[in-house]
C-alpha cells in the first residue's frame, strides 16, 4: 500500500533513517506545523512514497524527527 494524494511522505535524516510524516497542503511551506512526524523511523523508504530531505523542513520540524 503505498501514499495516497501526497498526504504522507518520507523525510531522509543526517543518519541515514527515514520517518514518515503527514504533509498538509494547506499551509505555508515554511511553516513548521506544515509536517506532522507520525511514523517509526527506518531504514529504507517505501518507493511509492515522495522522499524529502531534512535540509528542506524548517529548524522546528527537524526537531521532531529524532524525538521518534
Amino acid at each position: 500500500m503505498g501514499g495516497k494524494h501526497g498526504k504522507y511522505a518520507y523525510v531522509q535524516r543526517r543518519d541515514g533513517l527515514y520517518v514518515k510524516v503527514r504533509v498538509f497542503k494547506n499551509k505555508p511551506d515554511d511553516s513548521p506545523d506544515k509536517y506532522l512526524v507520525v511514523g517509526p523511523k527506518r531504514r529504507d523508504a517505501p518507493p511509492s512514497y515522495p522522499l524529502l530531505r531534512e535540509e528542506d523542513l524548517p529548524e522546528e520540524a527537524r526537531r521532531g524527527l529524532y524525538e521518534v
